[in-house]
């Protein structure tokens, strides 16, 4: 499923980031260093920083741009937790081990947050995230895990919100109740990886774009990666390609899956109507298995992101279907425009728990189905800790299990829509049903 290009897809992130990028030159020659780190995206590039805060010698390859795939393209949204959320982490490594992935996630958001001032970076930060229920029976989902959250892990940041006090954060008659987590929030993620990237060289990480990684293969003490125009030898070897594995690796292919998924941009919006729509200007995400999620940007457009395709082709009629699945949450938008549809490719796993591991002086973190914000940023800290020698929160991840999808690179596709169909069915109402 490989792709690259080199200019950034035609999203609203890239029509309102253009005097951030920066073109950067690709591998012409040979070159010796550490640490190579294949991908510049958030898990490249956090991985990045963390060891050459170190004293490492890092170097990135990028077969495109920096931040060109899902870092650069996703829903901007800084959610806390995993795409399978806690109970399937707590289950294959128990409550104490869960707690320390935890801590970890909400460090990860913080450094977030710390990297946006630290390094001056312009994108366009607002703070809280709204998890919201559309249907009566999994409004216990959004209790739960308030109630859970506090007793296990210490986490008092949620606050429940029942339907009657939702006009406060969303206008929308669509959801019937909300969790809003005050250490979430919402940016710009291109602006952000573009100031990420520079923030990187000035700590001495060399990036280089146009350069795709070809192969690798293990030599002496180290590894040793062919590039179209250069061999880089490395003592080590980060793969942080995500849905863009592909040949480079196919056991690592093999488990997880290309998903598409897509966002439209509204033209900005009068004052009144966008806060009308967000007046808390949380960024918003469903409980739905099929979710959708929004958030206003700082000139008032709407983004608006959902849906999902297994078959790597971009959906006929994508902008009016995107537009019909934004009026079903707010009608009021009727009567402006879209300015901007794009889309692109996570990486889902099996049973959607991350999959970071370490083979011999190979390093990867990958499989973070659509809910890769903060877990990158995690990953990034994982990866450079175990490279500098304390594997111990690399092992947590590697006791989860992330098999391969059954069917092999021919039939894996449609058996994976063709169990997902079971989950579609249950995102609509059980009739009757309220409180």
């Amino acid at each position: 499923m490989f792709e690259s290009a080199r200019h950034y897809p035609p999203s609203w992130y890239a029509a309102t980031s253009t005097a951030q990028q920066i073109e950067r030159p690709a591998l012409t020659q040979d070159m010796d260093v550490d640490v190579l780190v294949v991908g510049a995206g958030f898990t490249g590039l956090y991985t990045a920083h963390n060891l050459a805060d170190a004293g490492v010698n890092v170097a990135v390859i990028e077969a495109s741009r920096v931040g060109w795939a899902a870092s650069g393209r996703n829903g901007g949204q800084i959610i806390l937790g995993f795409s399978c959320d806690m109970p399937p982490i707590e289950a294959a490594l128990g409550l104490e081990a869960a707690q320390e992935i935890w801590q970890l996630l909400r460090s990860a958001a913080a450094d977030i947050r710390h990297k946006i001032r630290h390094h001056h970076i312009d994108c366009e930060l607002a703070e809280g995230h709204l998890w919201t229920s559309v249907l009566w029976q999994r409004i216990r989902l959004l209790s739960e895990w308030q109630e859970h959250a506090a007793r296990h892990y210490g986490y008092e940041a949620l606050e429940f919100v029942p339907r009657k006090d939702l006009p406060q954060h969303v206008g929308s008659e669509r959801y019937v109740a909300g969790l809003i987590d005050h250490e979430g929030g919402h940016f710009h993620p291109l602006k952000y990886i573009l100031g990420l990237a520079r923030a990187a060289e000035g700590k001495g990480v060399r990036l280089f774009e146009q350069t795709r990684a070809l192969s690798y293969a293990s030599q002496g003490d180290g590894c040793v990666v062919h590039t179209p125009q250069g061999r880089i030898r490395c003592r080590k070897l980060v793969l942080a390609t995500n849905a863009y594995i592909d040949r480079l690796d196919p056991a690592l292919s093999a488990r997880v899956m290309p998903v598409g998924t897509y966002m439209i941009a509204t033209e900005p919006l009068p004052e009144e109507v966008a806060r009308q729509l967000l007046p808390s200007n949380m960024a918003v995400s469903d409980n739905q298995f099929i979710l959708d999620y929004f958030r206003l940007t700082a000139d008032r457009s709407l983004l608006f992101g959902g849906k999902c395709t297994y078959s790597g082709r971009t959906p006929a009629n994508l902008t009016a279907s995107m537009r019909a699945d934004l009026l079903r949450v707010f009608p009021q938008l009727a009567p402006y425009r879209i300015t901007h549809t794009w889309g692109g490719h996570i990486d889902i796993t099996v049973p959607r728990t991350p999959d970071f591991g370490r083979n011999g002086n190979v390093y990867w973190a990958q499989g973070f189905s659509g809910h890769g914000v903060v877990p990158t940023c995690a990953a990034g800290r994982v990866l450079a800790n175990a490279i500098l020698g304390d594997e111990h929160l690399l092992q947590h991840f590697m006791h989860l299990s992330n098999p391969a999808f059954p069917g092999g690179p021919l039939l894996r596709v449609p058996l994976q829509a063709a169990g997902m169909l079971y989950y579609r069915l249950r995102d609509y109402a059980i009739p009757g049903l309220s409180y």
